[in-house]
């Protein structure tokens, strides 16, 4: 992909793990960046490498609310919509703002597209699907989600953005194009995400019993960040009329189970943590695994970097975040010099 001319573009949760690699990749390009967080889940730290660009912009802002007015004056290329908590632990805290996030937050940043006559892009998620009973999931698939479990906030939420996209689409308001995310891991998750890869590989370095919830053979497919980027780049601007009324989605194909994700981390970080079980949350979804197709087509996009690529850089990546106290394990010089 070449970059022929500036544009200014505007990364709604921009200080998240996905946002803040995504301000990285659209600066590169050469494009002008503004990035808005309410920081609930997203990090200052994120960004704070890119606080002396002259290209870049950070704002604090809540896009439950209206956008301020500056934001409302401001002409946009591109928007791109990432400003959602991820994570069971943290959608789950505040399950209403999770909800209308996906929903108020999506129309004000729909408005702000239309008014700049910008392409809107979604940052949607593989558990519309919810506990698949096809699989893989292609995007044809409507899904098997429970519409009033502890997970609706998040699943339906993005199935509600989802339709207000289609729609406005459909009415000649503003280009969209929506990616369905499937698991994503890499350096900038939180700790404390609750998410598999984050636990996994932060319990193994400080030593503590590795928590598997369920049997362990739940299966996911995990993408490394760069890859994924990569991906919702090139969805970003490709020109495909079709894409304005069809989400694609972008993962990686390859599955595993809980279990072998496991042993993997504790083989590369030599720890001997035990594994305790906990009883699987409810809805949690049985097996994951994206049906890549459509990306492979229409974009000439599929993931290049190998699971043992993208873990070692993550457990080398929470080492260090060690060294700053709370956010990554306790690891010990010798077992920081045994890592993979």
């Amino acid at each position: 992909m070449t970059h022929r001319k500036s544009t200014t573009v505007l990364v709604a949760g921009g200080a998240g793990f996905l946002g803040s690699h995504l301000c990285d990749a659209l600066l590169a390009r050469g494009d002008r960046v503004i990035a808005l967080d309410s920081f609930l889940t997203g990090r200052r730290r994120n960004l704070r490498h890119l606080e002396r660009d002259p290209r870049f912009d950070l704002v604090e802002h809540d896009v439950v609310r209206p956008l301020p007015a500056a934001l409302r004056r401001q002409t946009f290329d591109r928007v791109y919509n990432l400003a959602c908590a991820a994570s069971p632990p943290h959608y789950q805290a505040d399950p209403e703002h999770t909800l209308l996030t996906s929903v108020l937050g999506t129309r004000h940043l729909l408005l702000a597209a239309e008014a700049s006559g910008a392409r809107f892009f979604q940052a949607s998620t593989s558990e519309v699907y919810g506990d698949p009973e096809v699989h893989p999931q292609p995007e044809g698939y409507w899904g098997h989600v429970n519409p009033t479990g502890p997970r609706a906030c998040y699943d339906e939420g993005k199935r509600a953005g989802e339709t207000l996209c289609y729609d406005y689409a459909r009415a000649g308001r503003v280009a969209v194009r929506v990616a369905r995310i499937f698991n994503t891991y890499g350096p900038r998750m939180r700790a404390d995400d609750g998410r598999v890869v984050s636990n996994v590989v932060c319990q193994a370095l400080a030593g503590d019993a590795i928590t598997v919830y369920g049997d362990g053979s739940q299966t996911r497919s995990f993408c490394y960040v760069a890859d994924l980027i990569e991906g919702i780049i090139r969805l970003s601007l490709h020109e495909a009329p079709g894409l304005a009324v069809s989400p694609v989605n972008l993962g990686n194909p390859v599955e595993l189970t809980v279990s072998d994700l496991v042993a993997r981390v504790l083989a590369m970080t030599g720890s001997a943590s035990p594994v305790v079980t906990r009883p699987l949350p409810t809805d949690d979804p049985r097996r994951r695994r994206p049906d890549i197709a459509r990306a492979k087509e229409l974009l000439g996009w599929s993931p290049a970097v190998p699971l043992e690529q993208g873990l070692k850089a993550t457990i080398l990546w929470f080492a260090d975040e060690a060294e700053d106290g709370p956010r990554g394990a306790v690891v010990s010089e010798e077992r920081r010099a045994a890592l993979v």
